[in-house]
């Protein structure tokens, strides 16, 4: 059976420990490289593809060579995960209904990652909150057990982000979809005054700070002193960083893993709540990639208002609407809920009352829809969240233009009638 679930805790390996898994990150990024760039080579010259079960065949030869031997020190399942992991990004490259891109050398700045198969690992439980884990060559590591395993272990990572080491699991659970549970269903509006607004309540869901007013200044005085750093290391040390530079680097990555961490953690907060609560959950099939992207322009074109949009994207991203939508597809299978992507045309701009389209009833950016026919008011995004809920609850999760027949009125833009045509939107 093959994982159907991950697993991630926060892994603590003593000073020696965390120096050989850091040498062996830079090992599998060396492998990545070597191997990627011998199956280019190969195509360009002979027109032949390189897999795994070739690659393996080098990779033996190549841990038998003593110039070698910082790539011997690696563990062979380690590597041979590697090789596994570079066909899967071929496949996933030729496979039209992926949007994976071709796969891309990884320079020295990439997080470091340590991939194994889940016969190479054992766990044992030392108490409620912690366990060990034993890599091949390195022996047993802590880890806090956050939460059960819950099935068999296919697989593992080790890798090291902003905030510290961590191994991931994946797991074999065997549990499949839910029933659906027959509750009532909501509609969201995504945004970024209001990080969600859900149709069944009264009050928008804010997401909290990343960082406090206290941590955002000693972000911006760490970030003011990496800069005269850098400055410093240009005029006189050629470019090499310092202890003190790399230390300053250290502890800028450690705040912003810090707010990451706290953004996730109000991502899946709310991304469970939706799912266990509700028959379906309709969203906004969103077109994230266009939405932000850059305004600067080209050379010949420069953009306009680009560093006002450039705060925008930012506030966008903020809000990951692409992983709560993520989040929510797997989420509402293990609990008997549905996600029902819609349409996002004009839900800001259609009251939710009679159903009719006109931009004077969303005058400004401000947070008040006032209907410009039936005088219906509501917050906006409150409004927008009872179309979402409408459409979704009237289509199924079929992704058009609206559920009810809309009339048409006159465009202020243009000063005469048009018809706004569907257009259906994709995932970005």
């Amino acid at each position: 059976m093959k994982a159907d679930a991950g697993r991630r805790y926060r892994l603590y390996p003593t000073v020696d420990q965390e120096q050989v898994l850091a040498a062996w990150g830079h090992t599998v990024r060396a492998l990545w490289n070597v191997a990627l760039e011998q199956r280019v080579h190969v195509y360009e010259q002979h027109r032949r593809t390189l897999r795994a079960m070739e690659q393996c065949r080098y990779l033996t030869e190549a841990r038998a060579e003593s110039e070698l031997a910082w790539l011997a020190e690696l563990p062979a399942q380690a590597g041979q995960q590697v090789l596994r992991h570079l066909d899967a990004a071929y496949d996933n490259f030729f496979n039209p209904k992926h949007p994976a891109a071709f796969p891309v050398f990884k320079k020295r700045g990439h997080r470091l990652s340590v991939p194994l198969p889940g016969q190479a690992v054992q766990i044992r439980k030392l108490n409620r909150h912690w366990a060990e884990v034993r890599l091949p060559k390195l022996g047993w590591v802590r880890f806090r057990l956050s939460r059960a395993l819950g099935g068999a272990i296919r697989n593992a990572t080790i890798s090291r982000d902003r905030v510290g080491w961590h191994i991931a699991f994946g797991v074999a659970t065997g549990i499949k979809a839910a029933a659906l549970n027959g509750k009532p269903g909501c509609g969201v509006d995504f945004g970024v005054t209001a990080s969600a607004y859900v149709s069944t309540e009264t009050a928008p869901r804010i997401k909290p700070p990343g960082l406090d007013k206290r941590e955002r200044a000693r972000l911006r005085y760490l970030e003011q002193r990496k800069a005269r750093q850098l400055v410093h290391a240009k005029r006189h040390n050629g470019g090499k960083y310092s202890n003190r530079l790399r230390r300053t680097s250290a502890q800028i990555a450690k705040m912003k893993g810090r707010e990451t961490s706290r953004r996730q953690d109000f991502t899946h907060r709310l991304t469970t709540y939706l799912a266990k609560n509700h028959g379906f959950v309709g969203i906004e099939d969103l077109r994230v990639t266009s939405m932000t992207a850059s305004a600067k322009g080209t050379l010949q074109r420069p953009g306009r208002n680009v560093r006002a949009k450039a705060g925008l994207n930012r506030s966008i991203l903020d809000n990951c609407p692409g992983e709560r939508r993520r989040q929510l597809e797997y989420k509402c299978r293990l609990y008997g809920s549905q996600l029902r992507p819609v349409s996002p045309f004009h839900t800001s701009q259609t009251c939710a009352a009679c159903g009719r389209v006109d931009p004077a009833s969303r005058q400004g950016c401000g947070r008040l829809f006032a209907c410009a026919h039936c005088g219906h008011e509501d917050d906006a995004d409150h409004n927008a969240s009872v179309e979402i809920e409408a459409r979704a609850r009237r289509t199924g999760g079929s992704v058009i233009n609206s559920t009810r027949r809309r009339r048409t009125v006159p465009s202020p833009a243009h000063g005469r009638m048009r018809m706004r045509e569907a257009q259906p939107a994709t995932r970005g």
